[in-house]
């Protein structure tokens, strides 16, 4: 008799986005006249940048010649010349000592994130912030990490660290010892940045308890103020307790395409049961070759194209429209008295609901009376419950129609 994984069948509902599609199809066939603006779903709106396509274009032709075919890559963590750029230009440009063997090529953050978790034991205690990425959480649900969920949706088993206005939705370390935290600054969903002191009391915190911190910077490009941290590993110590994602998804448009990263440094290590230290990179290696067989040699001459004088050039560009966005957005909707955070440092806007509305209540009455879709902050946490999240990925002129309408409501 086949057995399921019940650990699957704790999880909530459907994953938040999945449900948000649905809502929108249900309005869009009952108004199928109506004109929908999305700035819910963090997907990019602008085109790949030209010299990332001149980089495809000629991966393309070298992969229909026989002499200049390419099959699989180096061992599945990627060409080294993809590598060498991300080394040099992510981390030791910032003065973090970070290795080319310590980087690891992927399709994406999100599977990096959720893929990461099963080098680890399952009686390891996660901590998590509130409100926080969905992909975090039900990862290590269906890892078996958790039990069950109470009425408010929080998972017997995971420490949650609340992140509110109060303390800038920056939580601070738990009173008590865990194993994994996942932080991710700049913050989805809220957009708010961590200072070098703050990820300096994280890496103190996990040094002194032997913890794993699963640093998410998908959105570190968006980082417009001098004194934020870019990479966790500008602090020091980190290379011994962190791990690193990044993507190319958001900064150079491949949601697409598909590339991204992480760093497991070398001198990272976890334990056995009998306190026998164990190196991190090269289980994740192992794990990483075994069940994933590298990304497309086009996708990454794509991406290697990223950091030539042209590639970061146009980027920025890129960036420029949408931060551009993001500073209407909060400015727009603090005129209209609206509770506003993030856009800053990042793409996502962070609103209070008016008048004490639900987030799926807020939700329902903006896509009904202005046709304009968000995120309900209580998708990302019970803490999230009262707020909203905004992308800053649509085109200006969806924008200031979006904006338009929200002052209609």
């Amino acid at each position: 008799m086949i057995r399921i994984n019940e650990n699957f069948l704790k999880l909530r509902a459907g994953y938040l986005f999945p449900e948000i599609g649905r809502r929108v199809r249900t309005f869009k066939e009952q108004n199928p006249r109506a004109k929908v603006i999305s700035m819910g779903i963090g997907d990019v709106t602008q085109p790949l940048a030209p010299a990332v396509i001149e980089a495809m274009h000629r991966a393309v032709d070298e992969m229909g010649r026989a002499e200049t075919f390419k099959g699989y890559d180096d061992a599945g963590v990627g060409y080294e010349f993809l590598r060498k750029p991300i080394v040099e230009n992510d981390y030791k440009a910032r003065g973090a000592d970070i290795g080319i063997d310590e980087v690891f090529i992927s399709d994406g953050a999100k599977p990096d994130t959720g893929n990461m978790q099963e080098i680890f034991g399952t009686d390891n205690v996660v901590a998590v912030a509130d409100p926080v990425y969905p992909v975090y959480v039900d990862t290590n649900v269906m890892a078996g990490r958790t039990g069950q969920a109470n009425q408010i949706g929080q998972y017997e088993g995971v420490v949650y660290m609340p992140a509110t206005a109060e303390n800038g939705f920056v939580p601070e370390p738990p009173d008590r010892p865990v194993d994994m935290i996942y932080l991710c600054f700049p913050n989805n969903p809220t957009g708010s940045v961590a200072t070098k002191d703050q990820l300096a009391r994280w890496v103190a915190y996990a040094r002194k308890n032997k913890a794993l911190i699963l640093f998410d910077a998908a959105y570190e490009a968006f980082i417009s103020e001098p004194d934020v941290p870019h990479s966790i590993y500008e602090i020091e110590g980190a290379r011994d307790v962190a791990i690193e994602f990044r993507s190319f998804s958001k900064t150079a448009g491949f949601t697409g395409v598909r590339c991204a990263y992480c760093v497991v440094p070398r001198t990272l290590k976890a334990w056995r049961k009998d306190g026998q230290a164990v190196e991190v990179a090269p289980v994740w290696k192992r794990r990483h070759c075994t069940k994933f067989n590298g990304v497309s040699y086009i996708s990454q001459a794509g991406a290697a194209a990223v950091y030539t004088p042209q590639g970061k050039k146009q980027i920025a560009q890129t960036i420029g429209i949408y931060m551009t966005n993001a500073k209407l957005i909060r400015e727009r909707l603090t005129e209209l008295g609206y509770q506003v955070y993030g856009g800053v440092n990042a793409p996502y806007i962070w609103l209070k609901t008016p008048d004490g509305l639900g987030s799926w209540e807020f939700f329902d009455r903006l896509l009904n009376e202005a046709h304009v879709v968000g995120t309900p902050g209580v998708g990302f946490g019970p803490a999230g419950e009262g707020y909203f999240r905004l992308t800053a990925f649509g085109t200006l002129a969806n924008v200031r129609e979006a904006l338009d309408r929200f002052a209609s409501l």
